[in-house]
């Protein structure tokens, strides 16, 4: 059975990328904490985690070349947070850090929430279940 769950993205700056998720109050994979090559920022307490590359290493694990997030989307990284004080709290600091809102925080189908997307263009999409 499946322990723990990583989604990996690729990045422009690791160093820019590591202080971004810092500035937003996650906390980085000790495990990580020196490397110039990858970061690990640990979301929630359920052992799931996003693991940062730079683009290079990550178009080697792909074996491909990566979507460019100007022109589109490929996924939708969705955070649950414990109320809607939490949702503009974050969104703010995203904006704070150099993110784009791309949705202000508001009510959408059923549920609160907004968006940003980080420093390489990836999309976040912050909910109240």
């Amino acid at each position: 059975m499946a322990k723990e769950c990583w989604i990996n993205l690729p990045v422009k700056d690791i160093s820019k990328s590591k202080e971004f998720f810092k500035a937003l109050g996650f906390r980085l994979n000790e495990r990580f904490a020196d490397s110039d090559t990858v970061a690990g920022v640990v979301i929630g307490g359920h052992n799931s985690m996003i693991m940062l590359f730079p683009v290079e290493t990550f178009e080697g694990f792909i074996n491909a070349k990566i979507a460019d997030t100007q022109a589109g989307t490929e996924m939708l990284i969705s955070i649950s947070v414990e109320d809607r004080d939490e949702v503009q709290e974050l969104i703010h600091k995203a904006a704070n850090a150099g993110g784009i809102v791309y949705a202000e925080p508001g009510e959408r189908n059923g549920m609160y929430g907004a968006g940003f997307c980080d420093l390489d263009g990836h999309r976040w999409n912050l909910l109240v279940m």
